[in-house]
């Protein structure tokens, strides 16, 4: 991880008492886990140097300008301007036929193989981008770059629509159909299988062997024992911060949230899928509707937010670097949110019933368009209505996470309340979804086998319980990095691949178009 997230993370521990000073239970001291300071800190020393090594590669920096360009944002955002040129702008031409897929109304044949339906795959893969970071990285970046950084986020994600439509349209077409009836898929599938039929058998092998291990690793980091922590941390100030009976019992709220997640991930994809199918919607719609009623209560303000976000997309007021770090920062923060190029998402689309590969590509760009367009949009309209001011950028008076719950706060005290529950159910949804992941990584390395399957499931969930317990900041490092390393293979067999994809997509619109509506 980058000294800027790794930092950003830290931040989001050291100021979670902002949330409960709002809610009159606290003020001053940092609420979170009673550290142990023997062997969580032995191993986080021993890894630490491999940890560093690790994100020095991964998150290697240029520099442009006054700004710092990380070589893994370029490969991400390069390789989505490029599918969306050769794809003639599919996430626009494309965009109402996905609506009309994931809403039932084309794509219905009942004995197409697969698990679970083209909206409960995407509720799925929603659930693991919208995450903490649809709160954090976006007060985060106009803390630092100004409102201007919120144009290029929205940019970044409309063209991160390109990837995901190509990533899960291959999810799909190269899956692999299981003895059990389940399906498994996802670039590790992609990779091998694709590039095999490109006659680059080696490269893909060792591609999907490099992709499965770093997710496996990465999920147990990023995608549990952070997201865990945090569930952690917002619980405990909801309820009596020093005074909570979690305040020094961790290991037993990392018990009973160990116990939830293996009572959805134990049933596989249809379970996960039939959770978040109701989650995503509920916590989605409870975040924006109090967002709203936040900006609703500033209407005055909009058109102003709205002009300073196009304004100082290009010329940048406060922010340190100008042009060039503001454009960094909103592609930056977009990519990390949305995961485009990354791959992840692509492995929960692949459990999709159709059989036809590219209604679920189709289906898929409307994740990153939730997730940054419309979610990181929001966001960014609530801090800049309400808190924000160019003198923040200067003085260090607020960080990113309590810029955004200020802003609530400046409309009805109690609504950081709300806002800690939504943060609880985002690292509750990305969880589950993650824990998906990596068992599909695992399942790649070591089949199919219900043992394998069993054991895989009680590491992620005592993995849970060390989240709530131990602050391995070395493991966390270098499972961000694990997981944005993923991108390096993925996006390059994107590259091989797409001209497979395209042929696929003229015959699809061949097809449409010779189908009476």
């Amino acid at each position: 991880m980058t000294n800027e997230s790794k930092s950003q993370r830290h931040t989001l521990l050291r100021t979670s008492p902002c949330f409960v000073r709002m809610l009159g239970a606290m003020s001053g001291a940092w609420i979170g886990p009673a550290w142990p300071s023997g062997l969580d800190e032995a191993i986080d020393g021993a890894f630490r140097p491999v940890a560093r090594a690790m994100s020095d590669i991964v998150f290697f920096a240029v520099p442009v300008g006054d700004a710092q360009l990380q070589l893994i944002v370029l490969w991400l955002i390069a390789g989505a301007v490029f599918f969306t040129f050769y794809f003639r702008f599919i996430n626009i031409r494309g965009f109402v036929h996905a609506i009309r897929i994931v809403s039932g109304k084309l794509d219905k044949d009942p004995k197409s193989p697969g698990e679970v339906s083209h909206f409960q795959a995407l509720t799925t893969a929603v659930s693991g981008t919208v995450g903490v970071g649809n709160i954090v990285h976006v007060a985060v970046a106009i803390s630092i770059g100004g409102p201007g950084a919120t144009f290029w986020l929205i940019v970044a994600g409309f063209l991160g629509m390109a990837s995901k439509f190509v990533e899960c349209t291959l999810g799909v077409k190269y899956r692999q159909e299981n003895a059990d009836g389940s399906v498994s898929g996802g670039p590790m599938f992609y990779l091998d299988r694709g590039l095999r039929e490109r006659r680059l058998p080696r490269l893909g092998k060792a591609m999907a062997w490099y992709y499965a291990i770093c997710i496996i690793v990465g999920c147990l980091g990023a995608g549990c024992m952070f997201q865990a922590n945090q569930a952690y941390v917002q619980f405990v100030n909801v309820t009596g911060g020093d005074h909570s009976i979690f305040a020094d019992r961790g290991w037993l709220f990392g018990l009973a949230l160990a116990v939830l997640v293996a009572l959805v991930i134990v049933g596989g994809i249809r379970s996960i899928a039939k959770v978040t199918a109701r989650l995503v919607p509920f916590m989605a719609l409870l975040y924006v509707s109090t967002a709203l009623v936040v900006i609703g209560a500033n209407y005055a303000e909009i058109p102003g937010a709205l002009g300073a976000i196009v304004s100082q997309a290009f010329t940048p007021e406060g922010a340190t670097g100008g042009f060039f770090a503001v454009l960094i920062l909103g592609f930056r923060r977009a990519a990390f949110s949305n995961e485009a190029g990354i791959g992840s998402s692509s492995i929960a689309h692949a459990a999709v019933k159709t059989g036809e590969p590219l209604t679920q590509g189709f289906v898929a760009m409307l994740e990153p368009f939730i997730d940054t367009v419309v979610i990181c949009t929001i966001t960014a309209l609530v801090i800049t209505v309400t808190v924000y001011d160019p003198a923040l950028l200067t003085d260090g008076t607020m960080s990113g996470v309590e810029l955004t719950s200020s802003a609530f706060a400046s409309v009805i005290p109690w609504f950081p309340i709300p806002l800690a529950v939504v943060i609880m159910l985002f690292a509750y949804s990305t969880m589950i979804s993650w824990s998906y992941y990596g068992l599909e990584g695992c399942i790649y390395l070591f089949g199919n086998r219900r043992s394998a399957k069993l054991a895989f499931n009680a590491v992620f969930c005592a993995f849970v319980i060390i989240g709530c317990t131990t602050q391995l900041d070395a493991v966390l490092d270098f499972s961000d990095a694990m997981i944005f390393a993923m991108a390096l293979a993925n996006v390059l067999g994107l590259y091989l691949l797409a001209p497979l994809v395209k042929r696929d997509l003229d015959a699809y619109w061949r097809r449409v178009k010779a189908s009476p509506p």
